[in-house]
């Protein structure tokens, strides 16, 4: 029986090394001239992938001035229609709207302010109604915290406890 020996095989490798390395560069350039042969860019003329190019119809902009303020009207002409006012403070409020494929009119108005971001629009989400009341010792306890709470503020120690206020039932 044969044996062949490690430095008969690591001999064997190293020795066809350049023409191996040769192999693999030669099938990375045929790769990469096959691929470019069979990809096509997407472009509007309709020919290959097609883009769908929308033009747009206004672009009105007035970029921001010394105290802030800035506006933007735009429309595109497949019916998306924006505006948005800016001012002083980062204050912003706008519209957004355009149409679903089928054919319901998506409307938004959006202020955002140092209160948040409050967007409106029939298609949002709106939260179910609580589904029963509240308790009366609940509303009790929330009574009884915004005293401590006055109290606090006032500066009176609001360690003592109070009287009024019992067991849950």
């Amino acid at each position: 029986m044969a044996y062949i020996r490690a430095e008969q095989v690591r001999s064997s490798i190293t020795d066809n090394l350049p023409s191996t390395m040769f192999t693999i560069v030669l099938a990375c350039l045929v790769a990469t001239a096959m691929a470019d042969k069979f990809y096509s860019p997407p472009t509007p003329s309709g020919s290959g992938r097609v883009v769908d190019v929308v033009p747009i119809i206004r672009d009105d902009r007035v970029h921001p001035n010394e105290h802030g303020a800035y506006s933007l009207n735009m429309e595109t002409g497949d019916g998306i229609v924006r505006s948005e006012q800016g001012g002083p403070g980062g204050s912003q409020q706008g519209k957004v709207s355009f149409t679903f494929p089928d054919g319901q009119v998506f409307d938004l108005s959006f202020v955002a302010d140092a209160e948040g971001y409050k967007p409106e629009s029939s298609f949002l989400p709106v939260a179910p109604a609580f589904p029963h009341p509240i308790p009366q010792f609940v509303l009790d306890q929330i009574e009884f915290a915004r005293q401590q709470d006055e109290a606090k503020a006032r500066g009176k120690s609001a360690s003592t406890p109070s009287r009024s206020y019992g067991t849950p039932q």
